[in-house]
């Protein structure tokens, strides 16, 4: 089995060899020693081993997984000599394709994105350009979306920006449900229940546009459709998509510097 070496350990990298684990891998999995306290507690914690230096975890990796912030990663290419087509899977959001090469000159560069729900193995795996080493190895993480450009690359970065944004949505409509006297993990379980509940719905219906979906419920004269009403004249979604508007613009802007 190929070994991986994850270069810069943090949350989303850890959660990613938590699910990996899970899902079954025994390669080895090569942690950089930066951030030496949370290293060393992942690698009792999920058997890893830490490596005396980056170049150390280059060297002895077939694939690397790089989750360091962006503006380390010049730092860290002056530190590292990657070998001639070696995996470079890059986690930095905004870095585009054409900078990871030529920073990486050798390497072999694909962008991925996942959220850290990879440790639950239920993460949206995205991926470009197409590349079978790097899907076959995060396919196990959750569903795996592969794109074959660069901008719809992008998109889906702002489609998870959305993950973040849903979490605040849920803890207004939790706090309501509080507010009129139910126990705060009643109305916990009350929202994300139904979140699960619609997604559950939703995926065993591919066929049904998610609009379609929905008007099947909000039907005239039900209380779903009386709340529906008072939505459409109030329409939060226009926030919403000014934010994606916005997410989207500065990812572009950055691809054109």
């Amino acid at each position: 089995m190929q070994s991986l070496g994850i270069l810069g350990v943090g949350e989303l990298t850890e959660s990613i060899v938590r699910g990996l684990r899970r899902s079954g891998f025994d390669g080895p999995i090569l942690l950089s020693p930066r951030n030496a306290e949370r290293a060393r507690a992942l690698a009792v914690e999920q058997a890893c081993e830490v490596m005396p230096d980056n170049q150390a975890v280059v060297e002895n990796a077939d694939l690397l997984l790089l989750g360091v912030r962006p503006d380390s990663v010049a730092q860290l290419a002056a530190e590292v000599r990657l070998k001639p087509g070696q995996h470079l899977l890059s986690l930095v959001a905004g870095l585009h394709l054409h900078t990871l090469q030529a920073t990486f000159a050798d390497a072999r560069c694909i962008r991925v994105m996942l959220s850290c729900a990879a440790q639950l193995n239920r993460s949206t795996v995205v991926v470009y350009p197409p590349d079978q080493a790097t899907e076959t190895i995060l396919a196990p993480l959750g569903s795996l979306v592969v794109m074959d450009n660069e901008a719809a690359f992008e998109l889906a970065t702002v489609a998870a920006c959305m993950n973040g944004w849903f979490y605040f949505l849920l803890h207004d409509l939790q706090h309501w449900l509080v507010d009129k006297g139910l126990p705060a993990e009643q109305a916990r379980t009350l929202v994300l229940g139904n979140l699960e509940d619609c997604v559950a719905s939703a995926r065993a219906r591919p066929d049904q546009t998610l609009k379609a979906l929905g008007e099947a419920i909000a039907t005239p004269g039900t209380f779903t459709a009386t709340g529906l009403d008072v939505l459409h004249h109030q329409p939060g979604s226009a926030t919403w998509a000014a934010a994606c508007e916005v997410v989207f613009d500065a990812l572009l802007n950055r691809a054109s510097r």
